[in-house]
């Protein structure tokens, strides 16, 4: 089947316009809301006041028992976290919060519980006036848990099921309230990763400050996407105060590791080039080693170096880079009958190989490089401008398995992918904060473009050569040659989009109005088949409305509705619905979000946490499925609502608890091509999931130093089957079984060195991630030990 990637394409000479208006937009909107305020004579009067001069809403604060009993908590974070985000603008106070007051919503988090975001709305604004769900995984907490991938570090969150496809340390896979999300709803610095077919971007959790799971349609800020969310990894940014730390371990699969982050100020008479104030950070980890299965590696070397210069208070200018190299192996695709269930020669050891040893490889090269600038004209204006260059090269080869028969000889095919993507996004916004009479408002303007650029080809041997899963033996495979491509082609994308918000604050009660329109064109090339290379545009208006109350007792109940878009790659027959090919073909169109979300969060007075409970009902439009003919088509509809639960919190000095609970209703609403999925629960999707981890350090006494924890989670039965049953062999089923797993750590800590050892998976249970289909299921990761010595100063 051919792919596409829906791209803008111009011509020439607006082409040109337009990259002219994107290198002008920070100047030239700058100028005219300057020139507005200056021309504010010449309008109707309106009352403008600085954020400084408004009314505020009565805030609960916290009684001097309770602020001396924070003061543990303080210094502790403190600890963690020793040195302060460089200071952009004054953050706005969060309500009854006993957070550390220098908190940013895109700086380091003390602790586990973080009282601010910028993934919700854009601006640096409290969890508590934010109508939609947000969860914040700290970087402290991802070190806590020793969480190796970002896979590894939502596994608590809520709304968010990570490893669907069990123990892969190629990519991370997560789902969203029920919609698979890694390819649309991956984003660092709130710039989207773009990934589709085999080209896949992998971030480094040690590099990040926080990640942010934002759930619920989030097109009307961040153009196309998912409709479940987005996580939106925050990476580590310079500090003002000098902080060094290294850290080296093992695990119990032989992968042994080392990490170090260095940060702090630089001495401009150092440097002889000029005033202002500089500072430093240089993030970087290697790693090597196997893993549970048989000649599969997990080797990694990242480096990520980033500077900022502050030439006056108001502005800041930070440049990042970071450079990822990855080493793994390809996965094991194994047979429903010998994984889930046991086949006429038992079950499938999980360290079996079933690729060849002398072919498969997952190797991928990943490079970034941009800035953020901010410049706070007034207090009023701000400006924003976010770049980023993306560069992506990825070689696999790998021998898949596709089903067995009763003697355990596993069918193979030998596959081969080579994509590269050159990706450029750019973000500008204008944020004014200003008083009409009653009214407080946060009013955001923006223009962003993305261009994504995929050469993309694949090729495959089938049947490739056999492996018998009894005794471990199969015979080599060759090359792919180029001949067998079946796939080849280049695909590009251009976005552009504005967008408008308005944060509008009365007492205690917090609107928030947001409105979106993008320009989507798609150029998409297909040199083996040039009936399928088509062209086309399509113009979308995203929109969001929230509303939410923050009671004087800590209590914020909201509601929500929002809807968005999500570009598909590809190309679709037009006549599938009719059972016929007649050659036509039409570029994918977007799919489609809506949402209603209620839900309530509770941040009690004096209480160093929080807790949430959010109710949604989701639906997704012109769902991509297939059928016969064997071409994309866009008939499909998909329901899920549920429930999430949340608790975040540090409720005495040195105690840390983070847990969550998910459970919701998904299924296939509409299908013409395949009308027996009708009513059925997509594959790979679990309907509840949760769980609850803990840490505990004792702060005084002979055990001053000493800590411990651990966690349970659950993940309920998906079906391995989109009709949810075998038509092969009824008695044999489809269902994926749920599982439950334990985690643990121990740890001391002493004069900046710290001892840990952490486990996960600690009963060491066999069981089965997911599958796609009765022949593809993903073992999860059987019990890791991983001892570390850290030391920070």
């Amino acid at each position: 089947m051919a792919r596409s990637t829906p791209n803008h394409r111009p011509s020439r000479a607006s082409r040109i316009v337009l990259h002219l208006c994107l290198l002008q937009f920070g100047t030239a909107l700058g100028t005219c809301f300057a020139g507005a305020a200056l021309a504010q004579s010449t309008l109707p009067p309106v009352d403008i006041e600085p954020p400084a001069q408004r009314r505020a809403a009565p805030v609960a604060r916290p009684a001097p028992a309770a602020r001396a009993a924070a003061a543990p908590r303080r210094q502790a974070a403190r600890r963690a976290s020793p040195a302060r985000a460089v200071p952009r603008q004054a953050a706005a106070p969060a309500p009854a919060s006993t957070a550390a007051p220098l908190e940013r919503g895109d700086g380091p988090v003390p602790g586990f519980v973080a009282s601010r975001t910028t993934s919700g709305t854009k601006t640096d604004t409290p969890l508590m006036e934010t109508p939609q769900a947000v969860t914040v995984i700290s970087a402290d907490q991802i070190n806590t848990q020793k969480a190796r991938s970002i896979s590894e570090a939502i596994r608590y969150a809520p709304g968010v099921k990570s490893e669907p496809f069990g123990n892969d340390t190629r990519n991370d896979w997560f789902n969203l309230r029920g919609f698979q999300a890694e390819q649309r709803g991956l984003y660092l610095d709130n710039l989207q990763l773009f990934s589709t077919a085999f080209a896949t971007f992998k971030l480094e959790p040690f590099g990040m400050e926080r990640i942010e799971v934002l759930r619920g349609p989030s097109a009307v800020l961040y153009g196309g996407g998912n409709p479940g969310g987005l996580i939106n990894a925050i990476s580590k940014k310079p500090l003002s105060t000098p902080s060094n730390y290294v850290e080296t371990g093992v695990d119990n699969f032989g992968r042994v590791y080392g990490a170090f982050d260095f940060t702090g100020p630089v001495r401009p008479q150092d440097w002889k080039i000029g005033d202002g104030e500089f500072y430093y950070r240089m993030v970087g980890l290697a790693g090597a080693g196997g893993t549970q299965t048989a000649h599969t590696s997990n080797d990694r070397y990242y480096i990520a170096p980033s500077f900022t210069w502050k030439p006056n208070e108001g502005t800041t200018l930070t440049v990042l880079g970071s450079f990822t190299q990855d080493y793994t192996n390809g996965q094991n695709f194994l047979p429903y009958k010998g994984s889930v269930i046991p086949a006429e020669f038992g079950k499938i050891p999980t360290r079996t190989f079933t690729s060849d040893r002398g072919l498969d490889r997952f190797n991928r090269t990943q490079a970034f490089l941009g800035y953020e600038l901010e410049h706070k004209f007034d207090d009023i204006f701000t400006f924003r401008q976010n770049v980023r260059y993306s560069y992506l090269d990825i070689d696999f080869r790998t021998v898949y398995g596709f089903g067995a028969n009763p003697a355990g000889d596993l069918t193979r095919i030998n596959f081969e992918t080579r994509p590269r993507v050159n990706m450029f996004n750019v973000d500008n916004n204008v944020e004014a904060k200003f008083n009409t009479g009653l009214l407080s408002h946060t009013t955001l303007l923006g223009l962003d473009y993305r261009r994504y650029n995929l050469a993309d080809n694949q090729g495959t041997i089938f049947p490739g050569t056999p492996f018998n899963l009894i005794t471990g033996i199969g015979l080599p495979n060759p090359r792919v040659p180029k001949t067998n491509r079946y796939i080849s082609g280049r695909y590009v994308q251009d976005q552009l989009g504005v967008y408008l918000q308005d944060q509008i604050k009365f007492d205690r009660f917090t609107l928030v109005l947001s409105g979106r329109y993008d320009m989507v064109d798609t150029d998409s090339k297909d040199f083996l088949t040039p009936v399928n290379s088509v062209k086309g545009q399509e113009g979308r208006f995203s929109g969001r409305a929230g509303l939410i109350y923050t009671s004087e007792w800590g209590i914020a109940p909201y509601v929500s509705y929002s809807n968005s878009f999500n570009p598909q790659v590809g190309v679709y027959n037009p006549d599938a619905r009719r059972g016929v090919d007649l050659g036509n073909r039409l570029p994918l169109r977007s799919e489609k979000g809506e949402q209603y979300e209620a839900g309530v969060k509770w941040q009690p007075q004096g209480f160093n946490g929080h807790i949430g409970i959010a109710a949604f009902d989701l639906r997704r439009q012109n769902a991509v499925t297939t059928g016969f003919p064997l071409i994309a088509s866009q008939a499909g509809e998909v329901r899920s609502k549920g429930i999430e639960f949340e608790v975040v919190a540090n409720p005495f000095p040195g105690l840390n608890i983070v847990g969550s609970y998910t459970t919701f209703d998904i299924e296939v609403t509409r299908d013409e091509l395949k009308p027996e999925t009708v009513g059925r629960v997509p594959v790979r999707t679990p309907q509840q999931f949760g769980g609850i981890f803990f840490d505990y350090t004792f702060q005084d006494g002979p055990l001053a130093g000493f800590g411990f924890g651990g966690g349970v989670r659950y993940v309920g039965r998906s079906y391995a089957t989109e009709t949810n049953y075998n038509a092969v062999n009824l008695l044999e089923g489809a269902r994926v079984p749920a599982y439950t797993l334990g985690d643990a750590q121990v740890h001391y800590e002493r004069n900046g060195w710290r001892f840990a050892v952490n486990m996960t998976n600690i009963t060491d249970e066999k069981y089965v991630g997911g599958c796609a289909d009765l022949t593809s299921c993903y073992y999860g990761e059987r019990r890791r030990v991983t001892g570390s010595i850290s030391y920070r100063w």
